[in-house]
């Protein structure tokens, strides 16, 4: 007998930029969206029968509407809103599944002061979030960041490690630490000031890559989601992915000069990986 097993369907890329003029000092933001829902969909599969599927063009058009009407203040509540909109609305859906990236734009400063209405997109960096439920369910938020790169000239050295007859790295005490961060945290409810929250966990994570003295790109990793739960309460557990980016000191020996640390070449690979994820016991 042939069955068939999981499956969903949804919309993806669906970008929206919504402006909010409801005083002189605006308020813009850019999201990137994926609907996806599971249900009674077998038929539609088996037999071509369409009739409990809600089109994918649909669902770009229902984006549209709610951010015209939405109050949501964060990309987590617009997707709850999102969610919560599908879900009603579809009885044979069973779970929506809403994943946002915001891409940042900020007031530009002119003469000291931030202008009310012109922005300025100074960094790659986007924030994320993935919101589900199932139906008559609570909702489940993850949120993060992604491409968040930063680099420190001191304070990070890589020594002690594992050296054979392949080793050519170095050990070192000073070192460039560079890398394109990803973090990922679990919010233990759903009903969070998001913005708040993401604001403050994302000072944590470069006020502690600042000011840690890194053994190794995984102690700082660690030391990073340790600080993020211990100050906040409101996570349950925080998935950090953090490559480590090489700038590589130039041998300036041949040519009669010294290199005291100030002269690299960025090399974009290979490149090192590490991850992990920080929980709370129990």
């Amino acid at each position: 007998m042939i069955l068939l097993g999981e499956n969903r369907y949804g919309k993806s890329r669906v970008r929206v930029l919504r402006v909010k003029r409801e005083h002189a000092f605006h308020e813009l933001r850019e999201w990137t969206l994926e609907i996806l829902l599971e249900g009674d969909f077998q038929t539609c599969f088996t037999q071509g029968d369409n009739s409990k599927i809600l089109p994918t063009d649909t669902m770009k058009n229902t984006v549209y509407s709610l951010a015209r009407r939405s109050p949501a203040a964060s990309m987590e509540e617009f997707a709850k809103e999102l969610i919560d909109f599908l879900l009603e609305r579809n009885p044979q859906v069973s779970r929506s599944d809403v994943t946002v990236s915001e891409r940042a734009w900020e007031h530009v400063s002119v003469a000291g002061k931030p202008h009310p209405t012109t922005f300025v997109q100074s960094s790659a960096e986007r924030q994320t979030t993935q919101v589900d439920r199932a139906q008559g369910g609570k909702f489940s938020v993850v949120s993060g960041l992604e491409n968040l790169i930063v680099m420190k000239t001191a304070g990070s050295g890589f020594e002690g490690y594992i050296q054979d007859s392949l080793t050519t790295l170095p050990p070192t005490s000073d070192r460039l630490f560079a890398t394109a961060l990803k973090a990922r945290w679990t919010y233990l409810g759903a009903e969070e000031n998001f913005q708040k929250l993401r604001a403050k966990i994302r000072e944590i994570l470069i006020a502690i890559f600042a000011g840690h003295a890194s053994k190794s790109v995984q102690h700082t990793l660690y030391a990073m989601g340790e600080a993020v739960l211990k100050g906040v309460a409101e996570v349950k557990d925080i998935r950090l992915a953090m490559p480590n980016i090489h700038y590589l000191l130039v041998d300036l020996s041949r040519f009669g000069q010294d290199n005291p640390s100030e002269v690299f070449v960025p090399t974009d690979e290979p490149h090192g990986y590490i991850e992990a994820r920080v929980c709370r016991q129990g």
